[in-house]
């Protein structure tokens, strides 16, 4: 029998539910200006009722079983140091069996999408990564948070700022932590861009090129239903371009002016943009470009300087990135971009901290703010501030 999450997305595949759209680290401190608000650990003692014990490794629960967790997240979770994976969440008794057999995950560690709220009363758990689709992030994470358990949500953080907001609500009232899952900020190579471009290394930025896209495959995929991804590629691997220069210039951009791409696949995209361009002002006269597709592969983070440049390329799959700079090449090391992430966020949880801003839900929802902003220019044809 089909699980509730199945049901669910059929129902939006059909074009129901659509109307929620209507609401439309100490080395990573290390790295960049200690007095940068995006860069400095809090290490004020969070508010979270019962600490977390030392001296063992968090458990967290998967909510969602699909590729990015079953190929990245799990594999990851092998390599922690601070994390364990503890528990799944899944509607297909078949992948539990699955995951249960090859990660030793104990039965009453296994919940479905009707059963997920008995998770309040499982003690091996203390982090729950939700990895939905986009349209389910606000109600597992609130979920989440009701059952009194630290949340990662997967990015986008939701596909408006409401539920942005009142996932911030609902981890907050229930004195938990909300982390977004944005990997590369614990990086080396995205910290490397990071430090060159806010302490100037080649001088004052003069402007940058962010781009992300790749030929989308399964015309029937989630992420090509509006009502499941808010969007097309601009709410999927467009939110990347987004960070990278935000990241590098440690500026927010001030408007955006945005262009849709005419369709070459008009039945598979049907439903939302296949190509979409979008052009930044950030203060201090930096501009940016950018390019999001399904249609293409493009993967490249630059930034000119007053002095040289310095780039990215790849700059944001699952790695190794490759970094190069007008002096010579980018020398870091390569690491499991989900593990360091993962291991970050939970060795604050266990140290009491704050997590750091860059990480939380604010951010998330700056983000979706931007987006919201930048599709609204492409609709209107007219220059958005932000």
């Amino acid at each position: 029998m089909n699980s509730n999450r199945r049901d669910f997305l059929q129902k939006l595949s059909k074009g129901i539910g659509a109307s929620a759209l209507a609401s439309p680290l100490a080395g990573y401190a290390a790295s960049l200006n200690q007095q940068d608000e995006f860069s400095r650990i809090n290490t004020l003692v969070s508010h979270l009722g019962e600490p977390l014990r030392q001296g063992r490794k968090l458990g967290m629960a998967l909510v969602g079983l699909g590729g990015y967790a079953k190929n990245q997240l799990a594999p990851a979770l092998q390599q922690t140091q601070h994390v364990r994976l503890a528990g799944i969440v899944t509607g297909t008794p078949a992948k539990a069996e699955e995951w249960m057999a090859k990660y030793n995950i104990p039965k009453a560690n296994v919940y479905d999408y009707k059963t997920f709220d008995r998770i309040i009363d499982n003690k091996d758990i203390d982090v729950v990564y939700v990895v939905l689709p986009n349209s389910m992030h606000a109600e597992y994470v609130i979920r989440a948070a009701k059952a009194g358990k630290h949340v990662i949500c997967e990015k986008p953080m939701a596909i408006t700022v409401k539920d942005c907001q009142d996932m911030i609500d609902a981890c907050k009232k229930a004195n938990v932590q909300l982390a977004i899952g944005y990997r590369l900020h614990y990086e080396p190579f995205t910290q490397e861009m990071m430090r060159l471009g806010r302490e100037k290394v080649f001088g004052n930025l003069k402007f940058l090129e962010a781009s992300d896209g790749f030929k989308a495959g399964d015309p029937n995929q989630w992420r090509l239903k509006k009502a499941m991804a808010g969007g097309g590629p601009m709410m999927d691997v467009g939110i990347y371009a987004i960070q990278g220069v935000r990241l590098v210039t440690g500026l927010e951009p001030i408007s955006v002016t945005a262009q849709f791409a005419p369709k070459t696949d008009p039945q598979k995209f049907k439903d939302v943009e296949e190509t979409m361009y979008w052009q930044f002002e950030f203060p201090n006269g930096i501009t940016s470009t950018s390019t999001t597709s399904y249609a293409a592969g493009v993967e490249r983070l630059y930034a000119s300087a007053e002095n040289g440049w310095f780039e990215l390329r790849p700059a944001f799959g699952y790695g190794p990135l490759k970094g190069m700079t007008s002096k010579g090449p980018i020398d870091k090391p390569v690491v499991n971009h989900q593990a360091m992430h993962m291991d970050g966020i939970c060795k604050d949880l266990i140290d009491g901290k704050q997590l750091p801003k860059h990480i939380t839900g604010e951010e998330g929802m700056q983000d979706v703010k931007i987006i919201q902003a930048t599709y609204q220019a492409a609709e209107t044809g007219r220059k958005i501030k932000i």
